[in-house]
């Protein structure tokens, strides 16, 4: 039985990940400021360790490190709107609690750290698909915070002999993704919107494209990630590698949800990438890694968990 670390193991893929943990018979423990997790992710868990704190602030890091063997690091702020707005608060976040986490690792003795990037570093390139070998474009705040952890993870293999692997995300979905925020995923804004009958906002012309990925997908990954051999210092694609437009999307969600209401269609954002699609070869080459739930039966599942969720709470 081997002792993991999930930092934002709280949060939408975290409590994913933990839950594949202890359905496993692992030891478990997650640090969580609660400031984009919720403990009723995870509340059920009597067995995992939940430690309410701040990763930045210092201490934190060597508390929650200390005992395990891998740690999983998804703490973040992930969002690029957000990262654009308040620089400041993403980079403490994003950069600053990833080298204090990184520190503690390699004081401690941890086997393996694993830590959550993202597709955003890419930019804007126009080649299809994203392979790891691009030369990273990042266009927010988000996507260079990013970029920044996965090379800090590269020096402290390279320099200290810390076993790290970056896995750069792309647009995972799934129940528990939080609805409630301008900042949150795109299905989970579109759902949660067509079962109050409100009109979304598309941003751009709903033609942009993206590469979505069913969260329990994501989690396995993840986890084959913190045992596959020979991996120290990789950067790997972590995603289905299929392409869907926003309008498709809205098209998909709206036949599942049964809504008859049209979007309405905004502004660009800034920072956002106009198309992204994973090339997965090395994560099947080096992980076994292969996603085995279809965006449709994603969605569905998605659908019926925000319909659960939203009766429960009256």
């Amino acid at each position: 039985m081997a002792r993991y670390l999930v930092t934002g193991g709280a949060g939408f893929i975290g409590s994913h990940v933990v839950d594949a943990l202890v359905e496993r018979g692992e030891t478990v423990r997650i640090v969580d400021d609660l400031s984009t997790g919720s403990r009723r992710n995870v509340e059920r868990l009597d067995s995992v360790e939940f430690l309410e704190a701040d990763l930045a602030q210092p201490g934190t890091a060597t508390r929650a490190v200390t005992g395990t063997d891998y740690v999983v690091h998804l703490a973040a702020i992930p969002s690029v709107p957000r990262s654009v707005s308040d620089p400041l608060r993403s980079h403490r976040a994003n950069i600053d609690a990833t080298l204090l986490l990184l520190l503690a690792a390699r004081d401690l003795g941890v086997t393996r750290i694993v830590l959550a990037s993202s597709s955003s570093v890419y930019g804007d390139t126009p080649s299809l698909p994203k392979d790891e070998e691009m030369r990273p474009a990042p266009l927010s705040p988000y996507a260079l915070h990013k970029l920044v952890g996965e090379e800090y993870a590269r020096q402290f293999s390279a320099l200290y002999g810390l076993d790290t692997v970056s896995l750069r995300f792309f647009n995972v979905f799934g129940p528990r993704q939080p609805p409630g925020s301008p900042y949150s995923g795109v299905i989970s804004l579109f759902v949660s919107a067509l079962a109050e009958s409100r009109q979304p906002t598309i941003h751009g012309d709903g033609e942009q494209t993206r590469d979505f990925t069913f969260v329990s997908d994501v989690a396995e990954g993840i986890l084959s990630a913190c045992r596959a051999p020979g991996l120290s210092g990789q950067v790997i694609n972590l995603a289905r590698g299929g392409r869907t437009s926003i309008n498709e999307l809205f098209q998909a969600v709206r036949v599942e949800t049964g809504a008859t209401v049209e979007p309405i269609y905004g502004a660009w954002r800034p920072g956002d990438v106009r198309d992204s699609q994973a090339d997965v070869r090395l994560a099947r080459r080096l992980l076994g890694f292969e996603a085995r739930v279809t965006v449709e039966e994603g969605l569905r599942r998605t659908v019926e968990w925000y319909r659960d969720d939203l009766m429960s709470e009256k």
